[in-house]
């Protein structure tokens, strides 16, 4: 309170939106809740998105960690989006355009879209590996996925997932 008795700038209804304003704008990585996405033998991570909530709307990023020996996603390259891996601890693989480069905690991977760029992180340490996955949120978006001939198309709702092979043709149904 000022020597007047009104409240002092930064008073109660200044923090409340100051509150309003860090819960549309600030996350800390170490408090995000995670999810555990876990499809054995290869795939076990906990992940939780840091963006979501948030005022982004052209930026996704989410928070990942993944146990010795295994990978969040399958191999796999976008249509539309960028990508930015951020190590944060541990090391590992990163499988890219047919190579296989070691990676560390600090460093910065950045992933181009199209074809050129399939890519995924794989743990093979013997220690967690963990990273922040920072990603333009174009939508609708295609991911391709080499090893399986899948393709997925997403958008803000549902996801379609195909596989080339069981394609239609662009007349099928059509009077």
């Amino acid at each position: 309170m000022s020597e007047q008795g009104t409240p002092a700038a930064g008073g109660a209804a200044d923090e409340d939106a100051a509150t309003a304003l860090r819960r549309k704008l600030v996350r800390n990585l170490h408090e995000v809740p995670r999810e555990r996405y876990l499809r054995p033998p290869l795939y076990d991570s906990m992940t939780g998105s840091l963006s979501q909530g948030t005022l982004a709307r052209k930026l996704g990023c989410g928070v990942d960690t993944v146990p010795p020996g295994q990978q969040s996603c399958p191999y796999h390259f976008h249509h539309t989006q960028e990508e930015m891996f951020i190590i944060l601890d541990g090391e590992g693989t990163l499988r890219v355009a047919g190579e296989r480069l070691p990676v560390k905690a600090g460093d910065v991977i950045f992933i181009p879209c199209g074809p050129d760029y399939p890519h995924h992180l794989l743990n093979t340490s013997d220690r967690p590996l963990s990273y922040l996955s920072i990603s333009t949120q174009e939508r609708p978006e295609v991911c391709e996925y080499p090893d399986s001939g899948k393709i997925g198309v997403f958008s803000r709702g549902p996801a379609f997932i195909q596989r080339r092979e069981a394609g239609l043709d662009y007349w099928d149904g059509e009077p």
